[in-house]
């Protein structure tokens, strides 16, 4: 047991920590923080987590689930699609499909 006087310092975990724990690459724990998008400590030249820093990144990282969607709702009616007289009524052109060249070539061949 510590004596009374004595601080307790807090454990630093380094990136290969954080990542087992979180089921990621070291180095993706290195480059989110390297961008600082999840809390570190930096003493000297290497990243280390604090157990507050590692409860803050999967809280950042949790996803929360959505409202469930009510069952009495109906969806919205559907638009009729436009048929090929609503479309020449509506002045629109009507399409033709071409022969592709293939068959207009071998068509030529043969007559």
């Amino acid at each position: 047991m510590l004596p009374q006087n004595r601080t307790v310092l807090a454990a630093l975990y380094n990136p290969a920590d954080i990542a087992r724990a979180l089921g990621k690459s070291e180095w993706w724990v290195k480059e989110q923080a390297r961008r600082e998008r999840i809390p570190f400590t930096k003493p000297g030249r290497a990243y280390r987590f604090t157990a507050e820093q590692y409860e803050e990144i999967v809280r950042l990282y949790s996803v929360q689930p959505i409202a469930p969607a009510r069952s009495q709702e109906r969806p919205p009616p559907a638009r009729p699609r436009p048929t090929a007289q609503t479309a020449t009524a509506m002045g629109a052109a009507r399409l033709r499909a071409r022969t592709p060249r293939r068959t207009a070539a071998h068509q030529q061949q043969v007559a």
